[in-house]
């Protein structure tokens, strides 16, 4: 069976065939950094990880490409916050800090919460504002074909203009008149509210140092832009896949087709899109207060069963995260590492068969179906204890090297054990904790609040303080001790 992936601009499922023969050339949408990731980032990232695995995996060398957004709209705004209310972005963030440091800590945050989840780094990262020139270069190519224009108003804006692009609409299957305004401008310089800008003069108030020099004046470049030049660049003007998250469909992937397809580029040729996390099936958001962090899943269990959580439903589909998903994708975990400490005490893995299951396989070449690959995953970890339990020690062996592999494939291999930074005492004071948390949380399941209450009581008696939050309980050392 040969990889079929669903393109969402076709809404089909079709056969992968990279442009070029054993290679595959992958975009995909990374950090626009004005704040700390949210569980969606990461979603993201792990789902477009797995992908990448499952291509290295099938024999293709993968060139892969995640952008860094470091300009933009909101990243000025929660600067110019900070200097005019002394608002201070994040606690261990000093206030006041220039835009542009302020964006690169929160790209450090991101490239941390990646790490702790074994998400590998892509071939390349740029940064928007390390593509100035690129961005010029499309723009021209735009105007000279008359499918973008100089505002109206004198700002120094260059829009595109949607009307001039009869194929604008296609990702979404949206008609022109049917879609939204664009936010991105004042539409007074517009000839359609819907044209999106490519380039946004440089305005009152606006950091000096948050501008560049062009032929329309001063300014910096739209969001939409940023990708379409960066792709390219580093792909050529036709490539094999570009992802992100579904809510990045419209606008800014519909915008990314129009101007790049309009400057005579191929562009894409599939485009895969992962679904979003939801709390118990409802849209997180602040206002109801049931955003979850990874900083909050880290607290709250191993980073293994983060990983597992985050990539164990289908890519395109929602995944709904609730109080217990955490100690279930715990206890999964428990009962395939559980076998492999049976079946694998002392042997030596790369001398055992590196092969998948070829159910697995077809699963895997089937969209992704990562679901249908953990069960059989997990019915290989069934039939190796079989094999133990009748003491067939060469056929357990050989499904715990599949199971390792198929491991290694879902990216859970790779990640890292703890985020612990202390030493042995912390890691073995952090396991035992953790223990005596599942077991209160698997009590207030049940709705036994008496057992969970007195497991609560035994840990504040010993100085450890149990706070819960929307990604389970987080304890702590009274007193920061």
């Amino acid at each position: 069976m040969a990889l079929r992936l669903y393109d969402t601009k076709t809404a089909q499922t079709r056969d992968f065939q990279p442009l070029e023969p054993g290679k595959v050339s992958l975009y995909y949408c990374g950090a626009t950094v004005q704040g700390r990731p949210h569980v969606g980032h990461v979603r993201s990232a792990v789902a477009f990880d797995i992908l990448i695995r499952w291509l290295e995996a099938s024999g293709y060398e993968v060139l892969s490409v995640r952008n860094v957004t470091d300009i933009d709209d909101k990243i000025l705004e929660k600067a110019a916050a900070s200097y005019a209310d002394g608002f201070q972005p994040e606690p261990d963030y000093p206030a006041n800090d220039p835009w542009f440091v302020l964006a690169y800590r929160f790209e450090q945050t991101f490239q941390h919460a990646y790490d702790a989840l074994g998400v590998r780094r892509p071939g390349y990262e740029p940064r928007a504002t390390g593509h100035i020139t690129e961005m010029h270069a499309l723009i021209h190519r735009l105007l000279e074909a008359r499918h973008a224009y100089p505002a109206a108003d004198d700002s120094g804006d260059v829009y595109f203009d949607v009307r001039s692009w009869p194929a604008y609409g296609q990702l979404t299957r949206q008609k022109v008149d049917d879609m939204q305004d664009a936010p991105d401008a004042d539409p007074r310089g517009k000839r359609d509210p819907r044209d999106f800008a490519l380039w946004k003069g440089h305005k009152q108030g606006d950091p000096e140092s948050a501008s560049w020099d062009s032929p329309w004046g001063r300014g910096r470049p739209g969001w939409h832009l940023e990708c379409s030049a960066m792709s390219t660049k580093y792909l050529g003007e036709t490539f094999d896949i570009h992802g992100g998250g579904l809510d990045l469909r419209f606008p800014h992937h519909e915008n990314e087709l129009a101007q790049s397809a309009a400057a005579g580029h191929g562009f894409a040729r599939f485009w895969l899109h992962n679904g979003m996390v939801t709390f118990e099936g409802e849209k997180m958001s602040k206002s109801l207060g049931n955003t979850v962090s990874p900083e909050e899943m880290l607290a709250a269990a191993r980073p293994k069963a983060v990983r597992y959580f985050l990539g164990q439903a289908h890519y395109r589909s929602q995944l709904v995260y609730g109080p217990g998903s955490l100690q279930e994708a715990e206890a999964a975990l428990a009962r395939i590492e559980g076998f492999l400490a049976r079946a694998l005490p002392d042997r030596d893995l790369p001398s055992l068969s590196q092969e998948v299951p070829e159910q697995f396989r077809e699963a895997m070449d089937d969209d992704l179906n990562v679901p249908a690959a953990l069960a059989v995953l997990h019915e290989t970890v069934r039939a190796g204890n079989t094999a133990l339990d009748k003491g067939n020690d060469d056929a357990a062996a050989t499904s715990a090297a599949q199971v390792f592999m198929m491991f290694k494939i879902l990216g859970i291999n790779d990640v890292p054990e703890s985020q612990s930074a202390g030493g042995p005492g912390e890691a073995a004071l952090d396991s035992l904790v953790g223990e005596l948390l599942q077991q209160r949380a698997a009590a207030k399941a049940i709705k036994d609040f008496s057992t969970a209450d007195a497991i609560r009581d035994r840990l504040s008696a010993v100085g450890i303080e149990v706070e819960d939050t929307p990604a389970g309980a987080n304890w702590s050392l009274k007193g920061g001790v």
